[in-house]
């Protein structure tokens, strides 16, 4: 017996042997040639077979992480095993809920100020991918628009240079004029002459750096469908609208296709140095939008008594606003402030020769799948059982075609 399992080893070690020799030393199946390490750091190398606990050798620094776009952001680029620097500036329970993007060691969090050179330093040193998404819609005493949108993003750009970070993607916003026309603001906004002169200085310290513009942004906690849910946006029974919102055209854009965007392009080299427009598939007129908003709160029932104006015939209406402002500077009420309506009146325009977020190949939403559940919380009389089909579903706002946009103005 034992010379037979003596002979048998001897028979399974010479085709071992036959094997090991006959085996090719490459392990290159493709017919490019094998692509170069940019590093030879291991820690830099991909790890596991992907989802949060690997590793997809990506370490990205997101900027503004604690904001309404930064919590998608995180938990798309989590996803795949991006290890993340969050650098934030306010409270702990404000990044609380950006613990679970990743699995433990994946996400890492650090104190920075705006102004802070060597925090910001700090937080990019080991990064290959930037993500600035600081932004403000209104000022402080503590921060203006030229702080935030112009010198903050031109040092973020300048630091990433200098640590040799690979890819910088920032935010900007749609619409950006460095003369924009002003409608109840003299001269115009000011956040979207700001926002221009930061993709400048963007370009300027970070040729490369990937811009991305988005319109009106809605999802969950956002400031835009809760800003006209909100009680304080109405003026007793009705909302006043700029020209009743007949000669403002939005095409807002759900929050998730934004942040799929960004990371779409973080893994693509070619989106380096090009500016990308964040538009939803359809544009609506404000005012269909806002009908539809009340209708799917049902607002417009006839003991509400609902009513859409002509914003520029109350004057008290601004007054609420510059009082909303004068009360409660560093977090209006309802969202309420000048500049945000001037924000309001300005039609978004979509520039033909720069791409949008289907060229990166992102599938887009449309409001009607999604809204009527962002905005259910704030329905009229939610506490009543309402029989089956005892309330009509709203009807969505109708779209609007380019060649009809035209008799907007005339």
């Amino acid at each position: 017996m034992s010379a037979l399992i003596v002979a048998r080893n001897r028979r399974i070690a010479k085709q071992t042997a036959k094997a090991v020799v006959c085996y090719p030393r490459t392990n290159n199946y493709s017919t490019d040639a094998p692509r170069p390490l940019k590093t030879t750091n291991l820690s830099a190398i991909k790890r596991g077979t992907g989802g949060r606990s690997s590793f997809n050798g990506i370490v990205a620094t997101v900027f503004g992480c604690s904001g309404f776009l930064g919590r998608y952001v995180c938990n798309k680029l989590g996803k795949p095993g991006t290890q993340m620097v969050l650098p934030y500036r306010g409270d702990e329970s404000d990044i609380m809920r950006l613990k679970v993007c990743g699995d433990l060691g994946q996400v890492l969090f650090h104190f920075y100020d705006l102004r802070d050179e060597k925090a910001i330093r700090t937080a990019c040193k080991f990064s290959n991918v930037v993500i600035n998404l600081v932004g403000r819609e209104y000022e402080t005493k503590n921060f203006k628009f030229k702080d935030v949108h112009v010198d903050g993003a031109r040092r973020i750009a300048r630091i990433c240079r200098e640590m040799g970070v690979e890819r910088l993607i920032h935010v900007s916003a749609l619409n950006v004029d460095p003369e924009p026309e002003g409608h109840l603001i003299s001269g115009g906004s000011k956040f979207l002459r700001s926002k221009r002169l930061g993709e400048q200085a963007v370009f300027e310290e970070f040729p490369k750096a990937t811009i991305i513009r988005p319109a009106d942004i809605y999802g969950s906690e956002d400031r835009f469908l809760r800003y006209y849910a909100h009680v304080w946006r109405r003026q007793l029974r009705g909302t006043p609208l700029w020209c009743s919102g007949e000669r403002t055209v939005k095409q807002p854009v759900y929050v998730s296709d934004v942040a799929q965007g960004i990371v779409n392009s973080v893994k693509d080299p070619d989106t380096a140095g090009k500016i990308y427009q964040a538009v939803g598939p359809k544009r609506y007129k404000l005012s269909e939008l806002v009908d539809w908003f009340n209708r799917l709160m049902r607002k417009d029932e006839k003991w509400w008594g609902y009513l859409r104006y002509d914003m520029r015939f109350d004057p008290t209406f601004v007054f609420k606003t510059n009082l909303t402002e004068w009360i409660s500077p560093n977090q209006p009420i309802g969202n309420l402030h000048m500049e945000r309506l001037e924000l309001e009146c300005v039609t978004d325009k979509v520039l033909e020769k720069v791409p949008t977020l289907e060229d990166l190949g992102v599938q887009l939403t449309d409001m009607e799948d999604q809204v009527p559940w962002e905005l259910r919380p704030y329905r009229a009389s939610l506490y009543y059982d309402a029989d089956l089909n005892e309330f009509e579903t709203p009807a969505p706002p109708q779209t609007i075609a380019p060649r009809d946009e035209q008799r907007l103005y005339t």
